[in-house]
């Protein structure tokens, strides 16, 4: 279906994007969580006592994600007190944008004596997650981490045991989860803005990265707001496609970043989750330009919302003109009451986004809850990307969650 851009907007400007998070978050975080109160974890964060953070990179290898080195800048309570990072060069240079007061070149050291309460992981390479978060954790700090989550479920849920065990948070780069305006959509999908959600379909960038890599570098992002807007999956079936086969143990391959074994250029996966839904996922280059943008369409028994994927995610709702002798002329218009129908590009950027992210981890911990874009939900995600690697191999279904917690292409490989 084509998308229009609306001749005119009606939604007025949100001139606060912080304000509006603020207003919001608790609503989005109590669907899933309680908000109750822990003295001791709220000693934490209060206003008065000043907070240490570290951040973990490495340049030239994962870099430091997209931006989320940034996350401590211009928080009052909080001292970036330093930044590890093997390169000499892109150390100093991360150092000086966050303010650090002292640098390392290795991130063991940096924990060990800095000992500081929260860490951001920040490399976008997922080969040293589970070694950086567990560290981190070990150390006694609360992390937040660039997405993929992690490489593996075992890494993931040992990620997850080590920090329940220690009443520690973790948070993942999954921004799309508390923009504003999908917590805005989450209202009104609660509210029967498309009736009964029946369907939901999505598609990657679809770009060189087209198969496994989209997949995994940009379906995390999708699946994990498929999550919030239909629950858990009972199960997965896949077709993935290299050089127009079925996959087999000879196709697995690695990525061209480190973000673990990948398989097949063309993907075409279905999750069932509960109340009859359905999510298609689709990633293959030659649907690109008939597909458009990335992100996801959620059809229901009364309309069709649209998510075009970003950081601050555009929404559209379809609006049905009736059948006439020409056939129809269905259009697109922004979703009403949108608050970030009229951002900047500046409001739309990584900063921001991972600002939110952020936001959130900070007040989670305080509030001694779980975090919206939590290292839980970010399993969740992963766990999705896995069943379909495993389902596409295996050809048949995969019933969910994953009983096997390796990755299912190393593990199959080695067979």
């Amino acid at each position: 279906m084509p998308q229009t851009q609306p001749s005119t907007l009606t939604t007025p400007r949100v001139t606060s994007r912080r304000a509006f998070f603020r207003s919001t978050v608790g609503l989005a975080a109590g669907l899933s969580w309680g908000l109750a109160k822990s003295e001791s974890a709220a000693e934490q964060v209060r206003a008065d006592r000043k907070l240490t953070a570290a951040i973990i990179g490495h340049t030239g290898k994962g870099n430091y994600g997209h931006s989320l080195e940034l996350i401590f800048n211009d928080r009052e309570n909080i001292q970036v007190v330093a930044v590890a990072d093997p390169n000499p060069t892109g150390r100093a240079k991360a150092a000086a944008q966050c303010k650090a007061l002292r640098q390392y070149a290795n991130y063991r050291e940096m924990l060990e004596k800095e000992k500081p309460s929260l860490v951001c992981i920040a490399p976008r390479w997922t080969d040293q997650h589970h070694a950086m978060g567990l560290a981190a954790l070990q150390s006694g700090a609360h992390v937040c981490m660039e997405k993929p989550f992690t490489q593996t479920l075992a890494e993931a849920d040992d990620l997850l045991r080590t920090a329940d065990q220690a009443d520690l948070k973790i948070a993942v780069a999954h921004q799309m989860r508390v923009a504003p305006s999908t917590l805005h959509l989450k209202k009104a999908l609660d509210a029967g803005l498309i009736g009964t959600l029946l369907e939901i379909r999505g598609h990657g960038k679809q770009d060189h990265r087209a198969g496994g890599e989209d997949m995994v570098v940009l379906g995390t992002h999708l699946f994990d707001l498929v999550r919030m807007f239909a629950g858990d999956p009972l199960f997965c079936t896949a077709r993935v496609l290299q050089n127009g086969h079925d996959i087999k143990l000879k196709d697995v391959r690695q990525a061209t970043e480190n973000i673990g074994p990948i398989a097949g250029d063309e993907i075409h996966a279905t999750f069932a989750f509960p109340n009859g839904v359905n999510f298609n996922f689709t990633s293959r280059s030659q649907f690109r330009e008939t597909a458009g943008p990335w992100g996801l369409e959620l059809i229901g028994t009364k309309g069709i919302a649209k998510i075009l994927a970003e950081m601050a995610p555009r929404i559209y709702l379809l609006k049905n003109s009736a059948w006439s002798t020409e056939g129809r002329n269905d259009s697109w218009h922004f979703l009403e009451g949108d608050p970030t129908v009229h951002f900047a590009a500046a409001e739309r950027g990584f900063v921001p986004a991972n600002r939110l992210v952020a936001d959130d981890w900070l007040d989670a911990i305080e509030a001694n809850r779980e975090p919206i874009c939590s290292g839980r939900a970010a399993m969740k995600s992963l766990e999705m990307i896995m069943a379909a690697f495993a389902a596409g191999l295996s050809q048949s279904r995969v019933p969910m969650p994953l009983s096997n917690r390796s990755h299912p292409l190393v593990q199959l490989k080695a067979h």
